[in-house]
C-alpha cells in the first residue's frame, strides 16, 4: 500500500465556502500531496491557488481525515491522510483550474455546500470549522 501524506484548506470568505467538482463529478475540497522538503502548510495554500485561484490565510487547524482507494495507474492501494487547515479567502473571485481535471467550483454558502459535497467526511470538516471560524470571529470581536 502507497501511504501518502496531503493538506488541503476549508476555505472560507464570510459566510461562503470553496468546493470544487473534479472529474468524476465528486465535490470537494482543495488538497494535495505534500512531497520532501514541504511543509504542510504551505501546501494547502498552494493547492488552494492553484486548483481554484483563490488567495488566502490560514486561520488555524481544522482537523485530520483520512481514506483509502486503488489506484489503477498504480495498480496499489492508496491511504491518503488529509492535515486540514481553516483558511480565509482575501476575496470571493476564483479561477477554476480545468487543467488539474476540476470542471467546476466556487464559493457556495455552508448549506448549499454541504448538500453538494459528495463525502461525509469533508460535510463534517466543513461543519466543524465553520463553528470553529465563528468562534474565532466572535473572539476577535471581544479583543
Amino acid at each position: 500500500m502507497l501511504f501518502r501524506n496531503c493538506a488541503g484548506g476549508v476555505v472560507f470568505k464570510e459566510d461562503k465556502v470553496l468546493i470544487l467538482q473534479n472529474d468524476k463529478k465528486e465535490w470537494v475540497l482543495p488538497k494535495g500531496v505534500v512531497r520532501a522538503n514541504q511543509i504542510h502548510n504551505e501546501v494547502a495554500i498552494n493547492r488552494v491557488s492553484e486548483e481554484a485561484g483563490v488567495a488566502a490565510q490560514i486561520i488555524g487547524p481544522a482537523g485530520e481525515t483520512s481514506y483509502e482507494f486503488y489506484s489503477h495507474s498504480r495498480k496499489q492501494p492508496v491511504y491518503n491522510k488529509i492535515t486540514w487547515f481553516i483558511m480565509e479567502a482575501t476575496e470571493e473571485k476564483f479561477n477554476i483550474n480545468k487543467d488539474l481535471g476540476f470542471i467546476d467550483g466556487g464559493f457556495f454558502s455552508v448549506d448549499e455546500a454541504l448538500e453538494k459535497i459528495s463525502y461525509s467526511q469533508d460535510k463534517s470538516l466543513v461543519r466543524v470549522s465553520y463553528q470553529r471560524l465563528k468562534k474565532l470571529e466572535a473572539i476577535e470581536k471581544l479583543a
